[in-house]
């Protein structure tokens, strides 16, 4: 479906009207405290890409997915003993005996997540993965946005579908069925998600794109042979996919979550992304650098493997527990020397302190900026703090400590409540690709950017942000 012609009479001002009114009301309940239709920065245009910069985060989709089956493959391999067993070690670490089994188990042996979104932190040299996410919030919030703008006669990265396109060929490859019943599972901790997914599900199905139903945990009704999704009407679908949209840390508080494991175990229904805890760690950047493991990350990734050192930053697991005189932690200095013990870096000065500490995954901090520190913010007071905490909570819940890369000033416009006119944010910017696994490869279905102020150092969905879909053009970032 092609978008609507530019009308050239409207003014920024007109254009940024135009999409406050065309925008579901509530659609990303998680931002900011207002709840209005609106409740970011709107700008009146999509965030432009340059061609060079969309080409890299092409080519970076099929990279991904190989990142994430070598990952699941050096994992298995790891238990098993034919490959060094800290990489299983290490992602195992602070969970539960029941949660390690179930990664594990062959039925799931060769799945990995269906959506696949990194964090991209666009820098003065090209971009940066910050972290991959594969319960990904957004997609029906890009898929909105990508209408609206549509509507107003802009193109967006994916098109006016694409992000439905996407997410119905991905669940119709992992049903093995071209129209199947999708219940997507909204627990009580991911709620501010809902109101986008309702969108989406609404969506895909007055295009007729399978049966898509967005419930609450409660909703699910377990058969021996089947599950089933009650609706409001107090009708019962049988599913062929479960779309987990919760956390594998909060699964104890997700009822119903042992009859939902049972039926996926048992090949009753499909869940996706797969209950494998080990592939939502983002010290796998920490594993994806180690020399030691390189031979095995090169047998995986061929060509691969280069570009994603590039992009994913230097990363080291926070382990507390020392080591031999003669060792040092491979790649990282402090003012010029090996670091063998982690206090040397308390004395760095702020300077010096180009790291971010965060919790690794498997835990309530590791997701939306929560429990991210940058450490050249922190007084020494704090940043001491904040290393002693984090050694303190291995093995629990492992912290990584990784390099901060600053991310490059962008100018955007957008639409100013207060002056009631468009106005320019100086700010930074985070790249949201949506990537939708299809059998051997994977389908762009959009991106989202979300430019925060330049002196907010995270970059996340926030009121006083802009957020809007990517389109490419020359001359763009």
């Amino acid at each position: 479906m092609g978008c609507t012609a530019l009308d050239p009479t409207m003014t920024a001002r007109d254009q940024a009207l135009f999409l406050n009114d065309k925008m579901p009301e509530g659609l990303f309940a998680g931002v900011g405290v207002d709840q209005s239709r609106v409740a970011w920065r709107l700008s009146p245009e999509p965030f432009w890409l340059s061609p060079q910069t969309y080409a890299a985060i092409e080519q970076l989709g099929p990279d991904l997915l190989k990142f994430y089956r070598a990952l699941a493959s050096l994992y298995q391999r790891s238990a098993r003993g034919t490959a060094p067993a800290f990489i299983a070690e290490y992602l195992d670490i602070g969970k539960p005996e029941s949660m390690i089994k179930l990664g594990r188990q062959n039925r799931f042996k060769g799945e990995i997540p269906g959506v696949i979104r990194p964090d991209l932190i666009l820098t003065d040299g090209g971009f940066i993965a910050s972290e991959l996410d594969s319960v990904p919030g957004g997609m029906g919030f890009v898929g909105a946005m990508a209408h609206a703008y549509c509507e107003l006669g802009y193109d967006t990265v994916g098109d006016r579908e694409g992000m439905l396109d996407g997410l119905a060929a991905m669940l119709a490859a992992t049903a093995g069925n071209a129209s199947p019943t999708t219940a997507m599972v909204v627990s009580q901790e991911a709620n501010d998600y809902r109101a986008e997914l309702i969108w989406l599900a609404g969506a895909m199905n007055a295009r007729g794109l399978g049966a898509t139903y967005v419930c609450r945990p409660e909703e699910i009704v377990f058969t021996e042979d089947a599950l089933f999704v009650r609706l409001p009407d107090g009708e019962e679908k049988k599913i062929d996919i479960l779309y987990r949209n919760f956390e594998l840390f909060d699964l104890l508080n997700v009822p119903k979550q042992d009859l939902m494991l049972y039926a996926a175990r048992h090949n009753r229904v499909k869940m996706t992304p797969p209950p494998k805890a080990h592939l939502e760690e983002k010290l796998a950047f920490a594993l994806l650098h180690h020399p030691a493991l390189a031979k095995l990350w090169r047998a995986e990734l061929g060509d691969a493997m280069a570009r994603l050192q590039t992009i994913f930053p230097q990363t080291w697991i926070l382990d507390p527990r020392p080591l031999p005189p003669q060792a040092a932690v491979v790649g990282l200095q402090a003012a010029g020397e090996p670091v063998y013990a982690w206090d040397q870096l308390v004395s760095l000065g702020k300077s010096e302190r180009d790291y971010v500490v965060k919790p690794s995954g498997f835990s309530e901090l590791a997701w939306g900026s929560r429990g991210v520190k940058v450490a050249n913010d922190l007084t020494k007071e704090d940043w001491q703090l904040t290393l002693d905490d984090a050694l303190a909570s291995y093995p629990k819940t492992p912290y990584i400590l990784q390099r901060f890369h600053k991310g490059k000033r962008v100018r955007v416009p957008y639409f100013d409540r207060k002056t009631d006119d468009i106005a320019t944010l100086d700010g930074r910017v985070r790249l949201c690709p949506y990537y939708f696994v299809e059998g051997d490869g994977v389908k762009l279905g959009g991106i989202l950017a979300t430019i925060a102020p330049a002196d907010k150092r995270l970059i996340h969905g926030m009121s006083d942000a802009v957020m809007s879909p990517c389109s490419v053009r020359e001359g763009g970032y």
